[in-house]
C-alpha cells in the first residue's frame, strides 16, 4: 500500500510542477488510496472536505504553494522501503516534513514489529506536524491535526491487536494516544 502512495504522491506533484513532493502530495494520495485511512475521518463529509481544498489545491485554486517548497531546508531523500535493513536511501526530492512523516510512519511500524508501515502510520506522521501543508489541509477543512492523529495511532493498534469492531476505537481509546 505504501509504494502505491508514494507512487501517486510523486506523479501528484510532478503534474502539478512542484519541485518536490510534500505532505499535501502524500495527504491527497493517501486518502485516494486508503479506506482504513479514511475511516479515521470519522466520516465521509469530513474525507470529502480534506479531498475538496486537495483538489483545490491541484488545479490551482485556493491554498496557493504551486512551484513553491515545502518548509526549510533541502529535500531529503527518501526512507529506506523497510525499516531496519540498512538498504541504501534513494534520492529523491521529498519536502523535510514528508521525509519526516515517513520515517515516523516508519518508526509506528517497528514499534509494532511490523516490516511495513499502514496507511494510518503514514496519517499519523503527517499529522504531527499541524504547521505543514498537510496540517494546513486539515485545519482548513477543520480536523484538528492532534484528534487526527491521535485516531490514527488508535485505529492502527486496535487493528494490530485485532480488537478493531465496525464502530472504531471508542473516543476513550483515541484520548489514550493522544496523551502518550
Amino acid at each position: 500500500m505504501l509504494a502505491t502512495v508514494l507512487g501517486a504522491a510523486r506523479r501528484r506533484a510532478l503534474r502539478d510542477g512542484d519541485r518536490q513532493v510534500d505532505t499535501a502530495h502524500l495527504l491527497h494520495a493517501l486518502v485516494e488510496s486508503d479506506p482504513e485511512t479514511r475511516a479515521a475521518f470519522d466520516g465521509e463529509e469530513r474525507v470529502a472536505r480534506v479531498l475538496g481544498y486537495l483538489v483545490q489545491r491541484s488545479i490551482g485554486y485556493g491554498l496557493r504553494w504551486q512551484r513553491s517548497a515545502e518548509g526549510e531546508g533541502a529535500p531529503r531523500p527518501l526512507p529506506a522501503a523497510r525499516a531496519g535493513e540498512g538498504t541504501p536511501r534513494r534520492t529523491s526530492r521529498w519536502s523535510p516534513a514528508a521525509a519526516a512523516a515517513l520515517e515516523e510512519a516508519l518508526r509506528r511500524a517497528a514499534a509494532r514489529g511490523e516490516e511495513q508501515p499502514r496507511g494510518l502510520d503514514l496519517l499519523a506522521g503527517l499529522a504531527a506536524d499541524p504547521g505543514s501543508r498537510a496540517g494546513e489541509v486539515l485545519r482548513h477543512a477543520g480536523i484538528e491535526p492532534p484528534a487526527l492523529g491521535a485516531r490514527a495511532v488508535a485505529l492502527a493498534t486496535a487493528s494490530a491487536v485485532g480488537v478493531l469492531d465496525r464502530e472504531g476505537p471508542s473516543t476513550e481509546v483515541c484520548a489514550r494516544e493522544a496523551e502518550r
